[in-house]
């Protein structure tokens, strides 16, 4: 009988961990409000979006913003208003 239950709780084991998450195409209402970004560069560096990895994007009063990296967002969020004057 312990040959029979182990493997069972095995594969149940595995089933459970292998449930997909939340699938990523599904962005959240605030996300899916927020305007297009307009431009192919990052906001703080200038730099081609997708050049560095996936770029990091993020909604800022209504407004998606894109960045090369994750190092880029302190700078955005510390002076917002100089960045946001480029989209302009």
């Amino acid at each position: 009988m312990n040959t029979i239950v182990i493997p069972l709780a095995i594969a149940s084991l595995l089933l459970v961990s292998c449930k997909p998450s939340q699938s990523s195409a599904a962005a959240p209402a605030s996300e899916t409000s927020a305007k297009p970004y307009p431009l192919d560069v990052c906001l703080v560096s200038g730099e081609k979006l997708g050049e560095m990895g996936e770029p990091v994007v993020i909604t800022h009063e209504g407004q998606q913003i894109k960045f090369c990296c994750k190092s880029c967002v302190p700078k955005f969020e510390k002076e917002p208003a100089k960045y946001l004057a480029k989209l302009k």
